[in-house]
């Protein structure tokens, strides 16, 4: 236990040095498995080359430069302006309409994108503005679109569940489609926020006063068609067998690229710049994936996972008990670290502890993601909030956070629904093919 402590604190003193994560828990899983092991420093580097290699074969995290590839393909066309204009067309007659637009514009981007930062920073270009235009409550509009963002790693096919079905060897369809159901409570839950508080504060959110025919929303639509028809032939392709997650990701990619160049905004230049960005991108997760995998395996050889089962075990507590406990954990640890690095850290010491209490490790890894989405606008370390006020400077952090608490209380609920009732992350999956 006393290496286990010293390996976390060297963690914490590590990242203040600001090393990349990656390198910084391939290091101190490195020096924890010498610390362990007979051979000291030989099984260190051992552990590390094989979970290295291993990696690289991983047909699960394979998957994942594709869909990162899809997403900045769909960024650097320019799509979520298409996205944002079509919902705005559609619900601009409503009062706080471009609230709705801003978060529909957020899911439409997040399912394509399955990247909350990127969604943020996009959206706040596009979505704030025009809500200050019509005088909507500034923290109100910015906390619309962090908030927004955090559906980014939550609508399939989405990057944390890749990396979660990695580390606990996870069917990736089954937990795409156990996302589904969870996300669209999600989107709905915040456009009834958004309606709730058009009754309580409705100087917040005024009228649009613009007048769209039916006419001019039917050709909103012509300019999203592709993105709508490329995220369905993912969902149903996987749901009914046709392809594989890779496969899948494949399609996506793919799709992605021909519907940027069929709409004419795909140059050269733009291509090798998506390229680069998203092999960029799937390196720093490939260096981080494989630190945690050394950890993991650092972790194995402590005992840890034994001892924090058998330590629970001795409370006699019931299973839900247990889980309310975790998350609670959760939620302090959100607060002051990043979402990602907590699903890294964290994964391969709860995972076995889930199973072992009976829980179905498929729902567990839904309620962990919608953690990591409140921890991504949670004080004081909520990330899209940061990413906000970098991008509207004007703005200061305790408006946006005035902004984005109604949209935590809707995810709370979320939580516990999802929470007490299993089902509904688990029916999908149990039905797919």
């Amino acid at each position: 236990m006393t290496i286990i402590i010293v390996g976390v604190a060297m963690l914490a003193l590590m990242a203040l040095t600001r090393l990349p994560l990656g390198f910084n828990m391939l290091l101190c899983g490195i020096g924890g498995i010498a610390a362990l092991h007979p051979r000291g420093l030989d099984a260190g580097l051992s552990v590390a080359e094989q979970a290295v290699m291993e990696l690289a074969m991983n047909f699960q995290f394979s998957v994942l430069p594709l869909f990162l590839a899809m997403g900045v393909f769909v960024t650097k066309a320019g799509l979520a302006d298409d996205l944002f204009n079509a919902a705005d067309v559609w619900f601009s007659r409503f009062r706080g309409g471009v609230a709705m637009a801003s978060i529909l514009a957020c899911a439409g981007f997040a399912s394509l994108s399955h990247n909350s930062a990127a969604s943020t920073a996009t959206m706040s270009r596009i979505a704030v503005p025009a809500m200050s235009r019509l005088r909507y409550d500034q923290g109100l509009a910015a906390g619309t679109v962090a908030a927004g963002g955090t559906m980014g790693i939550l609508i399939p096919p989405s990057g944390a569940l890749i990396i979660y079905g990695m580390l606990t060897e996870t069917s990736l369809g089954s937990l795409f489609m156990a996302a589904l159901i969870p996300a669209v409570i999600q989107l709905a839950c915040y456009l009834l926020v958004v309606v709730a508080l058009v009754q309580l504060v409705p100087g917040w959110l005024p009228r649009s006063h613009s007048s769209v025919t039916w006419a001019e929303r039917i050709k909103a639509l012509g300019s999203v068609w592709g993105v709508l028809l490329l995220f369905g032939m993912i969902v149903c392709g996987i749901f009914f067998g046709i392809f594989t997650t890779t496969e899948a990701g494949g399609i996506g990619a793919g799709g992605a690229l021909a519907f940027a160049c069929w709409r004419r905004r795909m140059s050269w230049q733009r291509f090798t710049e998506a390229l680069k960005e998203a092999l960029t991108t799937a390196s720093m997760i490939y260096v981080v994936a494989a630190g945690a995998m050394v950890i993991n395996q650092f972790v194995n050889i402590s005992g840890l996972p034994e001892r924090t089962m058998a330590g629970i075990q001795a409370l006699h507590l019931e299973p839900m008990a247990v889980v309310a406990l975790l998350l609670l954990c959760y939620v302090v640890l959100g607060m002051f670290i990043d979402g990602f690095a907590m699903i890294f850290l964290t994964v391969p010491v709860v995972a076995p502890v889930i199973v072992s209490l009976g829980l179905d490790p498929i729902w567990w890894g839904i309620v962990l993601i919608i953690v990591v989405e409140m921890a991504m606008i949670s004080p004081p370390v909520g990330l899209n909030v940061f990413i906000m006020k970098a991008m509207v400077p004007s703005l200061s952090l305790r408006s946006i956070y005035k902004g984005v608490i109604p949209f935590m209380v809707s995810d709370v609920v979320r939580l516990v629904a999802i929470a007490v009732f299993p089902g509904l992350a688990l029916w999908l999956p149990s039905i797919m093919r």
